[in-house]
């Protein structure tokens, strides 16, 4: 069983405008409301693949009861733990006239460690054999806080994926996740250089290994494609070329992508050829749509 964990959850609405003008009266689409956060981005994207998974969040207010409905008409089970506090939302909006896209990401609010340590709790009683960490932490969590999940998630034999950013990915260093999913960016910030190229990347991510960030290291490289690494293996996928409408949850969605290979045991390759096909068939689609699965499976097999 797969269990994601999303410890910033958020509600993500979305329009259409046809021109961004300041001191203006916008006229916007009817707004899309859709269940968001990176784990339970990936819970989506997991359906969208015909995979089951439970997706575990803190969640209160208003905001957090519409987050609970959405996920229910999209029939994805879900556990969240009541936070007593206002579940955060995320605004984007669409400019036609230009095709680019505005993203509007807001903090959320501090939780209580109380409650997230019961969220904890649960990742033990659920048993899962992959759990799934991903996203922001919210405000007043301490940056070691992925690492308490990594821990709790090894205690029940699980295999922890944890895809994060900033000071909360540099603080897995010797926690030994089993896969995380940094760009080169934050590749650099975890081994302390300045700079590297893109050549120098599948020895920098096995260096982050014998440092003890994770077993498995899948570097994002957006169009450029994305390397993943093992102790003593590395493979690289090249982005296939798609029309972009949207980059929203595509890296989410190769985290859904990799994961549903691991469960089932294939190579590694097919494992980062068939996460960045998803992807890539993720910016296909506007909005917050994630991926068709003909889309990623058409990717996939054109990547041979």
């Amino acid at each position: 069983m797969i269990l994601t964990v999303t410890l910033n959850p958020c509600i993500d609405k979305s329009s259409v405008a046809e021109t961004l003008k300041p001191e203006s009266k916008l006229r916007c689409t009817e707004v899309v409301n859709e269940p968001g956060g990176g784990g339970i981005n990936v819970s989506k994207a997991l359906r969208k693949l015909e995979t089951a998974s439970i997706a575990l969040f803190p969640s209160g207010g208003h905001n957090g009861d519409m987050l609970c409905s959405l996920l229910r008409e999209a029939d994805l089970e879900f556990h969240a733990v009541d936070t007593k506090v206002e579940t955060r939302e995320n605004w984007i909006v669409l400019e036609t006239s230009t095709n680019h896209q505005f993203r509007f990401t807001f903090p959320g609010r501090a939780v209580q460690e109380e409650t997230m340590i019961t969220l904890i709790d649960h990742i033990r009683s659920f048993t899962p054999s992959y759990v799934i960490a991903s996203g922001s932490l919210p405000p007043g969590l301490p940056d070691y806080f992925y690492g308490l999940i990594v821990k709790n998630a090894k205690t029940v034999g699980a295999r922890c994926i944890v895809d994060t950013s900033g000071p909360a990915l540099q603080a897995l260093q010797g926690k030994g996740a089993y896969l995380i999913k940094p760009n080169i960016g934050e590749l650099c910030k975890m081994l302390n250089v300045e700079w590297l190229d893109k050549n120098e990347v599948p020895d920098a991510a096995q260096q982050a290994i014998r440092d003890g960030f994770a077993e498995l290291i899948a570097v994002s490289m957006g169009p450029d494609g994305a390397w993943l690494m093992s102790s003593d293996e590395k493979y690289f996928a090249a982005a296939p070329k798609v029309e972009k409408k949207s980059t929203v949850g595509a890296g989410d969605s190769m985290v859904a992508g990799m994961t549903y290979m691991l469960q089932q045991n294939r190579s590694l390759k097919e494992v980062i050829s068939f996460g960045v096909a998803c992807g890539s068939a993720a910016t296909m689609n506007a909005g917050t749509q994630l991926f068709h699965k003909a889309d990623a499976e058409r990717l996939f097999a054109a990547m041979g």
